[in-house]
């Protein structure tokens, strides 16, 4: 190598080492996620915690809200049939005892699923972290119920016995800690709460944890940034924290910033545009198609079927987003077997299929123009290829896709089989017929989509 190479690798380097972010968000929104978050497709969300108690209802990690405010009355009623009169949200606390928790199992679960990462509820809405934070004496996992540092094992596990990188969750708000009422009183003009709870848990969790994942919530859409500090905060998670190369973040840091400012948006729960988007985003998905957490009355009805999943995670693929999966363990910690099993099929599945998941970018289609179902992504190596993923088994032994542009060298294979598949052109210039041969159910490389790879095609 020259020495005017080695001098401008050096001032390249020192320009990026020197980057610093200022805390506004003309500066904190130029920063490019970290290249492993968009890589990734596939995150797990665990939504654990004293709300796995009672467990009940359609959103059972807002219970206490509904129950306090009478605004549900199926929780009044079933408050009122099953405990003395006199009992509190706080009073669930002892029965969250995580007795069959074990963070080794869940991390071997996880990594079965595929997924890259997983994002756990350190914190919710009411307020009861699941570390020993010394902004939550008292109302945390290791000074009541299970006594332990679920934090601390989760994280340890994924590093241990997975793949996967750590996630946490936490919320900034707290529907009734006395601090956030009285800011809130204020009109966020106060900020008490803010200094005493939210950024010294904050610091806790990036300094003892490390996590590569920070999934930022509200209960409500209220309080600017700078009431919570957010732009200060992230200016120092980008440029001094342990995890500033690393980590990636949301944007739910202000009642404004929702699909507008910090990392990667969420622009709402279970987002899934269906369009291609200018900027990275994540949709979330429940394998309780109705309850982000552990629900004790749950129908079987009421579970997505892994077609399901698949369906979601390659229609927000094929737009540029990340899929995060959410699981519900219960308040023993454990992982039931029907939200084992879809995780474990849709891993099946990703095993199979994950070249065209995996790494890939929107095409210029995401929908075929012929056939529905089909969705498609595309990966840039050597040679550019794209994955059109049909989510329905073909009629007649003939597969019609009307977005690609073929050419003499087009080659058409499916995922996960030996042979390559004959086509030809459709009247027009564009689109092709692939023909398929008679292929046992038990010669399939998979059950509920499949992956056909075009190479050497013209658009």
């Amino acid at each position: 190598m020259t020495l005017l190479k080695y001098i401008v690798l050096f001032i390249v380097y020192q320009t990026v080492v020197s980057i610093k972010y200022e805390p506004n968000w003309d500066s904190l929104d130029t920063r490019p996620l970290p290249q492993w978050y968009d890589q990734a497709k596939l995150g797990i969300f665990i939504h654990f915690g004293v709300f796995s108690v009672p467990s009940f209802d359609h959103v059972p990690a807002w219970f206490w809200k509904y129950w306090h405010d009478k605004s549900d009355m199926n929780s009044v009623e079933f408050m009122k049939k099953n405990y003395p009169p006199r009992f509190t949200y706080q009073d669930f606390a002892a029965e969250f005892t995580a007795e069959f928790f074990n963070a080794e199992e869940w991390a071997e679960i996880f990594n079965a699923s595929g997924a890259k990462y997983a994002v756990l509820t350190t914190k919710h809405c009411d307020g009861f972290t699941l570390w020993p934070s010394r902004t939550s004496f008292n109302w945390n996992s290791n000074s009541t119920g299970p006594k332990r540092d679920i934090v601390g094992e989760f994280s340890a596990a994924l590093r241990k016995k997975s793949s996967l990188k750590v996630g946490l969750y936490h919320c900034l708000q707290e529907w009734f800690n006395p601090l956030y009422l009285k800011d809130k009183e204020s009109n966020y003009t106060g900020q008490e709460y803010v200094k005493l709870k939210v950024q010294p848990a904050l610091y806790e969790l990036i300094n003892n944890y490390k996590p590569e994942v920070l999934w930022s919530d509200l209960c409500e859409l209220k309080g600017p940034a700078e009431y919570y500090k957010s732009q200060e905060f992230l200016a120092w998670l980008y440029n001094e924290s342990p995890v500033k190369d690393t980590v990636v973040t949301n944007d739910r840091w202000c009642a404004t910033c929702f699909c507008k400012h910090g990392g990667y948006f969420t622009c709402a729960d279970k987002f899934n545009p269906g369009v291609v988007q200018k900027h990275k985003f994540e949709g979330g998905l429940t394998v309780d198609r109705d309850a982000w957490a552990y629900r004790r009355n749950v129908q079987l009805s009421n579970f997505l079927s892994a077609h399901d999943i698949i369906s979601n995670l390659v229609s927000i693929v094929s737009c540029g987003g990340n899929m995060i999966l959410d699981v519900g363990p219960t308040k023993e910690g454990k992982i039931t077997p029907i939200f084992e099993e879809r995780l474990r099929q849709l891993g099946q599945w990703l095993r199979c299929n994950g070249e065209g998941i995996y790494s890939t970018v929107p095409w210029s289609h995401q929908k075929d123009t012929t056939t529905r179902y089909v969705w498609y992504t595309m990966k840039k190596t050597d040679e550019k290829m794209v994955y059109a993923v049909v989510l329905s088994w073909p009629q007649n032994n003939t597969l019609t896709l009307g977005a690609p542009i073929t050419s003499t060298n087009t080659i058409v294979t499916m995922l996960g089989y030996p042979e390559k598949f004959q086509w030809t052109t459709t009247a027009g210039a564009q689109g092709l017929n692939i023909t398929i041969p008679n292929i046992s159910w038990n010669k399939l490389p998979c059950q509920w989509a499949w992956t056909f790879k075009l190479t050497n095609i013209q658009n």
